[in-house]
């Protein structure tokens, strides 16, 4: 049985580019990234979602400009975490991405994206986040380089999901 927390991660993008940021400290350390981290206590998903944009790169997005496009849960062989991975995306937003203490932010063309410097499992599921489809994958890692199964499909609508999950 696992102990499951919730966590966000957003990315900004535009017709050609995605902002990903580069994890300067902690978990995924050197990993370009979306940005995001653990929902606190009293705090809602996408009230999270904004606050952890807006302390990792300066910027600001609006509840109705975040839209919820995928589901993630990762757990890791000989741990007991489920992480609980919510996945937001908006093309709205207001201020200019900053560098802070915890990411550097840079936007990438869409073909030039570096896979080779992210999770592995963002090759198998950034394919739906960037032809805009709604998503669900399970990922289990060995340590943090090595996924030993997965399942990832494309859902027709969040709100279905969400209630069918419970």
């Amino acid at each position: 049985m696992y102990l499951r927390k919730i966590y966000t991660l957003v990315f900004l993008r535009n017709e050609t580019q995605i902002l990903l940021g580069l994890k300067k400290r902690g978990f995924g350390l050197n990993k370009w990234n979306g940005f995001g981290g653990k929902v606190e206590h009293n705090e809602s998903i996408i009230d999270a979602a904004i606050r952890e944009l807006r302390e990792e790169c300066c910027v600001d997005v609006n509840k109705s400009d975040l839209k919820n496009i995928g589901h993630l849960e990762f757990t890791f062989e000989g741990e007991s975490i489920l992480m609980d991975v919510r996945v937001f995306s908006a093309s709205v937003y207001e201020g200019v991405p900053t560098e802070t203490e915890e990411m550097a932010p840079k936007w990438f063309k869409y073909e030039e994206i570096p896979f080779d410097d992210m999770w592995p499992d963002d090759r198998i599921w950034f394919p739906y986040l960037l032809k805009n489809k709604l998503f669900y994958g399970i990922f289990h890692y060995k340590g943090y380089d090595t996924i030993l199964n997965y399942e990832v499909k494309e859902l027709k609508c969040m709100e279905t999901f969400y209630k069918n999950k419970k």
